[in-house]
This record gives C-alpha cells, structure tokens and sequence, in this order.
C-alpha cells in the first residue's frame, strides 16, 4: 500500500496566517499540523509516501518534510496546478501507486483514534472512515446499517444520519479508472463522494467508526480546538503512565511458600 498526503487549498479561512506558510504547516500544540496525518500513514507501517500540494507550497513541505529518512519512510512530491477536488488529487497518484493500493489522508485532519488496524488489514474494495456530527448536512452523509454502508450522500438537506465521512479514505488500485470517468460536480471539482458511491455500487464499501476526536482544523477555532485537544490527550497518557508505574512500584513481592 502507497500512500498519499493532500495539502492542496489556498486556506482562505486561515488568512492572514496562510499568507506566511501552507496550513498544513502551522502549529498544532507541538508539531506542525502535517505530522498529525502523516502519523497515520506511518504507524500503519507505510513506507512510500506521495505530498501533493499548489506550487508556492511545495518548497515548504520539502524543507521541513525532506526525504523522509527521519521518519523511516520514502517521500515524493507533486505539484497540484489549480484547486479541482480531493478525487482529481486522488488520480494524480495514480503512476506513483504503481499498481498498489492506496490511503489518502487529508493534511489538515487531526485523528486522535490509532487507524492502523483498519488500514493494515485492508483486502480490497474502498474504506471510509466516519464520525458523529451535529450537523451532517454540511459533510458527506453515510448511512449505516449492521455494519453495513447503505448510502453515501454529499450535504443532503435531509440527512439519513449523523455519521459524516472524514479526511482518510482507503481504496483498490481500481480508484484510479474510476477517478478518470468522473463528472465534475456543480462546483467543477471531481468529487470523493463520487468515488465511494462507486465502490458502494459494487457492494464493496466499507466502514470504520471513529471512537476518538476527529477535527478538521480549517479554521481558527478548529485548529484552536486541534491544540487543546492533542494537549489533553498528551497530560492524560503522561498521567496514566505515572499511575501506571506507581502500581507497579507499590506491587507485593510474591511470598513463595513450601
């Protein structure tokens, strides 16, 4: 499995700060936003990764990125020209995944949920991730039922539940051929949701339930939120470590009698 980093947008909602760097790069708590959903890729133990991004960008991401030695793993770069969907970004990998599958994964995402068992045990088909908002109206809806997907809506006005499709998205190698007989959407993007009804069609899309918080940090509360969030996350495995260690230490040797 290759896999497959989207930065691209102008990150119009985060100006003035998106005028000095990409949003992928701003701080979240202690890292720059990108290693959050690079983390992903990495703790599912994917190895060869591709970071399209606008081209005032990339220099960025390959100055702070590199080759990716430093995190054990192999980084390649593209150029996206002009904004035209996640889908379109999708189908520009599709020479680098070479025949493999592929986990794309939105850089401005935050998953505080370890996602590698799903991706790790990934067959074939398409595999969406999803969470529970109070307004799904806004995101791409999916409907569950027993597990199963029933349906994939893009903002519907009534939506058939609260569960909404976040940035990570696992597909065949049969995305690519999907991906270039798509219709562009009334926006004039190539639009994911599109790609999963495809694979919903064919009965073979699935679905993981984020226990955990998943924030799209596009917006200065978001990214506010993303911070508070991983800082919490941080000071409470810090705590559960010292208990942890305090019970080990205050453990009763075992009295072994004959």
């Amino acid at each position: 499995m290759k896999g497959l980093l989207i930065c691209g947008g102008l990150g119009t909602r985060l100006r003035p700060l998106t005028e000095v760097t990409h949003k992928s790069l701003l701080p979240v708590y202690d890292k720059p936003l990108i290693m959050y959903p690079l983390d992903v890729l990495v703790q599912a133990g994917i190895k060869e990764i591709m970071i399209i991004t606008a081209p005032e960008q990339a220099g960025k991401f390959m100055q702070f990125l590199g080759s990716g030695e430093r995190f054990d793993c192999e980084f390649s770069f593209r150029i996206q020209e002009r904004p035209g969907g996640i889908a379109q970004v999708l189908g520009m990998a599709e020479a680098f995944a070479a025949g493999d599958s592929i986990c794309a994964v939105l850089g401005d995402n935050v998953f505080l949920d370890d996602l590698s068992e799903p991706i790790k045990n990934f067959k074939n088909g398409g595999h969406m991730f999803l969470t529970e908002v109070p307004d799904p109206e806004r995101f791409g809806v999916v409907e569950m039922k027993d597990s199963n997907v029933m349906s994939v809506e893009e903002k519907p006005k009534e939506p058939k539940s609260n569960l909404i499709g976040v940035g990570c998205y696992i597909y065949d190698n049969r995305c690519f051929e999907v991906v270039r007989n798509l219709e562009p959407s009334y926006r004039g993007e190539l639009e994911i949701t599109d790609v999963n009804k495809w694979y919903l069609k064919q009965g073979e899309l699935s679905a993981t339930i984020l226990q955990d918080k998943w924030i799209d940090a596009g917006t200065f509360d978001s990214l506010l939120e993303a911070s508070n969030a991983i800082k919490e996350a941080k000071e409470e495995r810090v705590k559960q470590g010292a208990t942890n260690a305090m019970k080990q230490a205050n453990k009763q040797p075992e009295v072994l009698t004959n």
